[in-house]
């Protein structure tokens, strides 16, 4: 039996089948066939690398360019997938050597030995991929977390870190069984209907007017944009780092064909903004990797701030301050901001892929924020424990760091989400740590439900000055401008008029005849007059690349009915006009994308997703918690004057903490009222960090504590 480490990566998830009596591939050819797949990748990937970096040197980068860049895989993500690949293509060509010889349908792996699978894995780099690591030798296991996660759970080392695979609740549906989306094949029919083009669902169901937009009356922008920095701790899928087919070397910016890595979106016919024919589409990437298909998270499965920590060892390192002994994350050398700390530039020749804290610049504002703050802390605990390293000074704010997240997901920001129900039923008092819960993302949560907020985006971001107005040096942006602009940051008033806009001015209300604003569905990475990328269709393009089952298998995984007719869907939905307009388009509710048909659903209550989506996003958070060893409330971790300490702590304060803002609203995501006024910065507690000193007898500390 091949072995069971090859289950870690779903790439090298190979098969073993009998051998046919009298037939073998034999090792010969397996190398010969290897050595040219190596060659086919290495090559697509250096021709993809040097055409992207000319694009961005000559300033040619467009919409789908840029979306590419910011999914890139990086460091040893950038290898599993490389791995994946060779494996890949190495199958491939064996599968097409075995179709010649044999003039009939077999599968490259029912002609290999479990020792030429083995050999595989090894030479094409998967074997390393998904080899257990050792515990033991791991430092300081039970005070800190590893960079990647690995050895937070004791009994299965890769649960939860990085490089994994999502977890799947319900088993993929690929068009051929393996791989391909659904939708691939265009006269393909599912449940007697074909899929629409996810384009026209756009066009048809998604769309809105900046006019039509409208407020919502409880939640403020900062709730939309922390959940979209909160998945950027938790999720990230990479698309192929090939721009151009490995089997035919097509280059997926310059041809509509189905081929992989590329998943053109189709236009439909008299499109009302992009050019539409038989060759129109708007070009896409496949995630990584692409065969048996399992794609990739590359972050830790933990509320843990990888976001501003990295989350494998090496960016880790590259993200702190080794220049000194405070502990200190970098900061840049050359610009301040009303002389605070801003964060570092990301240098091309280094990492030409740009990361996501600069995807717009309210996320930029935000981790910004966190940096300042690590920093605060280092300092303070360096002065109240001056014997500290600096390795026990930077672990150690990092930990509260850790914990602070832990605290506003679950008591600030999940309840204005799934609601009071599901905070009852599932994300209430915390129950204690089980290893045998996989905290693992689930690719549906990944893909499709986490993705609720795209609804909730103001069409601008707000920037407001002291007495929370308009600022009128450096009034609001439209968010189609804010897209990868950091300079702004820099040149533009800093990040206090931004996290004023997030706190002092309300997040959009998904309505189901207002749903996205232009800014994502039609003018999405608009740097220039070239084909601007949409959102929504990019959503559902992604959920049929990820084998996602239908909106009604997801709905009866939850325990919820399953629409059959028009009648039933518009008792869903609450609206008999939006269940007619979908089922014209899907057929049958069994077909309607997951990503669809969650956010067309009516809110629960309290909350700002529909039944459907409360069910995906509690059962996700409630595994969060309860498989994380390292979880602040888990006995050891912190002592109980350190938790007492840490329920106490808010985003607003951090705000007070680490910016020139003197008043703030008590809760940050909540809208100013008469129950949430603005309060003076003075009358906000910071952080007590006297919990933290370092005892002196017996050699315990505070900060270290056994399980």
């Amino acid at each position: 039996m091949l072995f069971s480490a090859l289950l870690v990566l779903g790439i090298c998830l190979i098969p073993v089948h009998s051998t046919p009596a009298g037939e073998h591939l034999g090792s010969p050819l397996l190398q010969q066939c290897f050595e040219e797949a190596k060659k086919v990748v290495d090559d697509a990937y250096k021709y993809s690398r040097e055409e992207s970096l000319r694009r961005v040197r000559r300033e040619m980068v467009r919409p789908h360019d840029a979306l590419r860049l910011l999914k890139q895989p990086r460091g040893e993500t950038r290898s599993a997938v490389r791995s994946a690949d060779y494996m890949a293509q190495t199958l491939r060509l064996l599968h097409e050597r075995v179709h010649h010889v044999h003039k009939r349908s077999l599968n490259a792996t029912d002609l290999l030995t479990p020792e030429d699978l083995r050999t595989l894995a090894d030479i094409s780099g998967c074997s390393a991929r998904v080899s257990l690591p050792s515990c033991r030798t791991t430092p300081n296991l039970n005070e800190y977390r590893t960079a990647t996660s690995v050895c937070n759970n004791l009994n299965d080392p890769r649960r939860g870190a990085s490089n994994t695979p999502f977890s799947r609740w319900l088993p993929a549906e690929y068009e051929d069984g393996i791989s391909q989306p659904r939708g691939w094949n265009k006269n393909r029919t599912f449940n007697n209907f074909m899929l629409p083009l996810v384009r026209q669902v756009s066009n048809n169901i998604l769309n809105t007017t900046d006019a039509g937009v409208v407020n919502d009356t409880e939640y403020t922008h900062m709730v939309t944009l922390f959940g979209q920095w909160n998945d950027h701790d938790l999720t990230f899928t990479p698309f192929s780092p090939s721009i151009r087919s490995f089997s035919n070397g097509i280059n997926c910016d310059e041809s509509c064909d189905r081929t992989e890595p590329c998943i053109p979106i189709a236009i439909p016919l008299g499109d009302p903004r992009l050019p539409s024919g038989p060759d129109s589409c708007i070009p896409a990437f496949r995630s990584a990797p692409p065969n048996k298909r399992e794609q990739i998270n590359a972050l830790t499965a933990f509320l843990d701030l990888g976001q501003v920590y990295g989350s494998d060892e090496k960016l880790a390192l590259f993200l702190r301050d080794l220049e000194n002994d405070g502990g200190l994350l970098r900061v840049n050398t050359e610009f301040r901001d009303n002389s605070r700390e801003l964060l570092p530039f990301n240098p091309l020749q280094a990492n030409m892929c740009d990361v996501r804290v600069d995807e717009n610049i309210a996320l930029t504002s935000i981790h910004t924020l966190f940096m300042r703050e690590h920093n605060r802390l280092a300092r303070l605990l360096k002065r109240l424990n001056p014997q500290w390293d600096s390795e026990t000074l930077y672990q150690e704010a990092r930990k509260i760091m850790g914990a602070y997240t832990q605290v506003f997901v679950f008591r600030d920001y999940l309840p204005h989400i799934v609601g009071v129900d599901a905070m009852r039923r599932q994300l209430g008092r915390y129950p204690g740590y089980n290893a045998n819960v996989d905290p693992s993302i689930s690719n549906v949560f990944a893909t499709a439900a986490y993705r609720f907020a795209h609804l909730a985006i103001q069409p601008f971001l707000a920037r407001l000055d002291a007495n929370y107005r308009e600022d009128p040096r450096f009034p609001s942006v439209p968010l189609f401008k804010a897209f990868f602009t950091p300079w702004r940051v820099v040149f533009e008033g800093g990040i206090d008029p931004l996290l004023r806009g997030l706190i002092g001015r309300p997040a959009k209300l998904n309505t189901q005849d207002h749903m996205m604003v232009d800014a994502l569905r039609e003018k999405l990475f608009q740097f220039v007059m070239h084909l601007a990328l949409d959102l929504g269709s990019l959503n559902m393009e992604r959920g049929r690349d990820h084998g996602l089952p239908g909106y009604n298998a997801w709905r009866k995984l939850c325990g919820l009915s399953q629409p059959s007719n028009q009648a039933q869907l518009a008792q869903v939905l609450n609206n008999n006009d939006l269940a007619r307009r979908l089922l014209q388009l899907y057929g049958t509710a069994d077909n309607i994308d997951i990503w669809m048909g969650g956010v067309a659903e009516p809110f629960v209550r309290g909350g700002r997703v529909g039944p459907l989506f409360s069910c995906l996003i509690a059962t996700q958070f409630q595994r969060i918690r309860q498989g994380d060893r390292l979880w602040y409330e888990n006995p050891g971790v912190f002592t109980q004057a350190q938790r007492s300490a840490l329920s106490r702590a808010s985003i607003s304060s951090i705000i007070c903490d680490n910016t020139g803002i003197t008043s703030v609203p008590t809760d940050a995501f909540s809208v100013l009222s008469n129950r949430n006024r603005l309060v003076r910065c003075s009358r906000l507690r910071s952080l007590n960090l006297s919990a933290w000193r370092e005892r002196a007898c017996t050699g315990e500390t505070a900060r270290r504590q056994t399980f």
